[in-house]
C-alpha cells in the first residue's frame, strides 16, 4: 500500500453549530421523544442556547462535507481524491466505528472536528479486494473534548451477482435482556441522509441500489443502525453512555424487520 502512503497523517478540521433544531430533527427521525433539558455540567459554559444534551449518535450529524453538485461521483459520494485517497474500487461503505464519549454535546455549542487518516490497508475477502481506511475524528464542543472515535471505511469491488433479500423470521430473540424491533422505511432514510447530507444513492434510489451496486432494495445507513442500538443502551440503563463499538458485517433493508438487541 505504498501508494497510499502519502494519505496518512493527513488532515482535516471542520466546524459547526450544534442547534436545537437539529436536535429536535435528529429525535424526530430516530428517537421516540425529545431529550429533557440537560442539567449543568462542569467545565462547559453556559447560554440560554444550552437547554438539550445530544442524544447518542447526533455527532454523525455535525461537521459534514459539503462538496458541490459537480464534485459528487456517480454514486452521490463526493469525488475520490480530496481528504479520502482516490483508492479505484467503486464501492465505499462505513464498515466500523470504535466511540469513546467523553463529554455531552450541548445545544448552542461551537463544535469542531478534527479527522486524520490513520492507516490504511488492503485485503482479500470473498467478495475480492478491500482497502480499509481507518480515520480519526476528535470533536470539541465549546474548545472542550466530547468525542473521540476511530471510523473504518471499506472500498470493494462491484458486486458480481445480484445479493438476495435475507429471508426474516427465524432470530431467536428470547436471550437478550432487552430488544426492540423496528421496520426502516423509505422515508426514515430519506429523513436521515438529509440529516447527514450523505447523498449515497443506494440509500433512497432504488434502481441504482438495485442495477448498479447489486442489492435488493434500499440499504440502511449503518451509522443510522448503530444510533438506534446507542438510544436503546440509553434507555436501559440510563445516563450518558461512556463507549460504544460496531462493525457492520451485513446489510438491513427497507421493509424488513430490524432487531435492535
Amino acid at each position: 500500500m505504498a501508494e497510499w502512503d502519502d494519505w496518512i497523517g493527513c488532515e482535516e478540521r471542520r466546524r459547526d453549530v450544534l442547534t436545537q433544531g437539529l436536535i429536535d430533527r435528529f429525535c424526530a427521525t430516530v428517537l421516540r421523544r425529545r431529550p429533557e433539558p440537560s442539567s449543568a455540567v462542569s467545565g462547559l459554559r453556559r447560554s440560554p442556547e444550552h437547554n438539550a444534551t445530544a442524544p447518542p449518535g447526533l455527532h454523525w450529524c455535525l461537521c459534514l462535507p459539503d462538496a458541490p453538485m459537480e464534485e459528487l461521483g456517480p454514486d452521490g459520494h463526493p469525488k475520490k481524491g480530496g481528504f479520502m485517497p482516490p483508492i479505484p474500487l467503486p464501492r465505499r461503505m462505513f464498515a466500523a466505528s470504535d466511540i469513546a464519549f467523553l463529554a455531552p454535546l450541548e445545544a448552542g455549542a461551537a463544535i469542531e472536528r478534527v479527522s486524520t487518516i490513520a492507516s490504511i490497508a488492503e485485503k482479500g475477502g470473498k467478495s475480492g479486494q478491500l482497502v480499509f481506511v481507518e480515520v480519526d475524528h476528535v470533536t470539541l464542543a465549546d474548545s472542550i473534548e466530547t468525542i473521540r472515535e476511530r471510523q473504518t471505511i471499506v472500498y470493494r469491488e462491484a458486486a458480481a451477482v445480484p445479493l438476495p433479500l435475507p429471508a426474516t423470521g427465524t432470530a431467536d430473540l428470547s436471550r437478550w435482556p432487552a430488544m426492540r424491533t423496528i421496520t426502516p422505511s423509505e422515508m426514515q432514510l430519506f429523513r436521515y441522509s438529509a440529516l447527514t447530507f450523505n447523498a449515497h444513492r443506494i440509500h433512497y434510489d432504488a434502481p441504482y441500489a438495485r442495477d448498479e451496486e447489486g442489492y435488493p432494495a434500499l440499504v440502511v445507513h449503518g451509522p443510522l443502525i448503530a444510533s438506534l442500538l446507542m438510544q436503546l443502551a440509553a434507555d436501559e440503563k440510563g445516563g450518558m453512555l461512556e463507549r460504544f463499538a460496531f462493525r457492520a458485517k451485513s446489510p438491513a433493508f427497507t421493509g424488513q424487520p430490524l432487531h435492535l438487541c
